[in-house]
């Protein structure tokens, strides 16, 4: 019979998680466990040999832990889980050191402030000095930054750097909460300082308004415990991965579409790292980001609490990570799957024989598709302006809209042929090759494949992007709509 331990009692089972024991009920089972660990008897039973009233014992979903239940035969079970109602016991794998734990001390107000992680037995007083002690950048300071930042900084995390090149915009709003109103215009990283020192002042608080590349990245995160991904983009993801890799730093991982949203671990103690889940990127706009595809809001709450919670245990030292594993939610569904990931042995960057062992020596640019083949030919494109001017002349153009039906549902491009980028190559011949044809898109990306798909199919006519997209375009007013776009 397989035996799953709950982390509360892995102590008194010399931290097994797992054991095989002997016996057809419940009570055979336990004796055979309590034999082999005579400690498993005090955590079990009390002084009158009674199953102790905050362990619960669970199997195919039923509660076994009533005497009756327990001298039944399991008939058909392979596998029993002890439960307590209180967890407890303690990390011994924490990424911050005994000598940097002793470093720190709590005050008075610390430990009144952090007084639900002090009564906890996996955390303590070591635990939240770990966590005083821990040093986290944050990388992304948008929709999964801001509870990962908000979190940490309520756990108490000693040092925080939060990395962001962007300002906030009204349109964050919607999901990324740790922004309002007041801070539009300003930088991200500005917004979450402040938001960080209005919940603790004491905590030290690195703002870098910088977009991370393989110039700098090394750098900042240098002389830190571990690194929270909260981009939104294939280059960003890759880049920050390679140089936590290369850096020995580990990794949480967290990303959010529409709504779903993945989470992992990578580069702890030898685990897997992002090339060996996806060695390259899908084709830029083949998959469209969260800002062209969209999020519900809740979802990156969802998804960066997650991340903040796997950042804590591996700074505390407590649980199991998601280190060789992803974990993939799915809200619309509410099914959340954990999915094993394994380490490549031929992963480029760390795996037996690697290749990539600079950043420098690494082109994100071209691995992620964002440089320009010279061979290829250029898309042309028009500014928001020019299409305009031609749509009030009335010239004799195509205007195709690439994007899918719900994003077209939001905002509506007048005069526009609906052809998703999927269904180009077979409804080219609706296209006239005799008149110019204008791809538009959320944002101006997927457009450029479309043209370029069309030029692999064989399509002879003139064909331009738009440039920024319709984004880029919301502000343009057309006297014959009587109203902007």
């Amino acid at each position: 019979m397989k035996v799953v331990i709950s982390a509360t009692l892995r102590s008194f089972f010399e931290r097994n998680t797992e054991l095989t024991a002997e016996g057809n009920t419940v009570n055979e089972i336990l004796k055979d466990l309590t034999e082999r660990f005579p400690e498993a008897k005090k955590g079990l039973y009390d002084e009158n040999g009674k199953l102790r009233s905050f362990i619960r014992i669970f199997a195919k979903g039923q509660d076994l832990t009533d005497e009756t239940a327990r001298l039944k035969p399991l008939d058909g079970i392979s596998e029993i889980l002890l439960l307590p109602f209180v967890a407890g016991g303690s990390g011994q794998e924490s990424i911050i050191s005994d000598e940097r734990r002793k470093e720190v001390s709590l005050d008075d107000k610390e430990v009144e402030r952090f007084n639900k992680h002090l009564l906890l037995r996996e955390i303590g007083v070591r635990g939240q000095k770990r966590i005083k002690a821990a040093k986290v950048v944050i990388v992304g300071a948008g929709a999964l930054g801001s509870p990962v930042i908000q979190y940490l900084a309520a756990a108490g995390v000693g040092t925080i750097k939060v990395i962001d090149f962007d300002t906030v915009s009204v349109e964050n709003l919607q999901s990324q909460v740790i922004h309002t109103s007041r801070d539009i215009k300003r930088p991200k990283v500005a917004s979450a300082r402040d938001k960080i020192r209005n919940t603790d002042r004491s905590i030290r608080v690195i703002e870098e308004n910088v977009k991370i590349d393989a110039g700098n990245a090394l750098s900042l995160i240098e002389g830190f415990d571990l690194v929270i991904d909260c981009t939104d983009n294939y280059k960003a993801r890759y880049l920050i991965n390679d140089a936590c890799v290369l850096s020995g730093i580990p990794l949480v991982f967290g990303s959010v579409y529409q709504y779903e949203g993945e989470v992992s671990v990578f580069g702890y103690k030898g685990g897997p790292c992002l090339r060996c889940l996806f060695p390259e990127p899908p084709k830029p706009g083949l998959v469209p980001t969260c800002a062209e595809g969209g999020t519900i809001s809740p979802l990156a709450g969802i998804v960066g609490s997650i991340q903040a919670n796997e950042a804590l245990k591996l700074i505390i030292g407590i649980g199991e990570h998601l280190s060789g594993k992803l974990l993939h939610v799915d809200t619309l569904g509410l099914s959340p799957d954990i999915l094993t990931v394994k380490r490549n042995c031929r992963c480029l960057l760390c795996g037996d024989e690697p290749t990539i062992t600079e950043l420098t020596d690494f082109d994100y640019e071209e691995f992620c598709g964002l440089r320009e083949d010279a061979n290829e030919v250029p898309v042309e494109g028009f500014t928001p302006e020019e299409l305009a001017e031609r749509i009030e002349k009335g010239d004799k153009i195509t205007i195709v809209d690439v994007r899918e039906p719900h994003e077209r549902a939001i905002l509506h491009f007048p005069n526009a042929i609906v052809i998703p980028i999927g269904q180009l190559v077979r409804r080219q011949k609706e296209l006239d090759p005799e008149h110019d044809t204008i791809f538009v898109c959320k944002e101006g990306k997927r457009s450029i494949l479309a043209i370029n798909t069309l030029r692999e199919a064989g399509f002879k006519g003139p064909m331009y992007n738009l440039k920024g997209g319709i984004d880029a375009m919301k502000d343009i007013i057309f006297s014959n709509e009587g109203g902007r776009l």
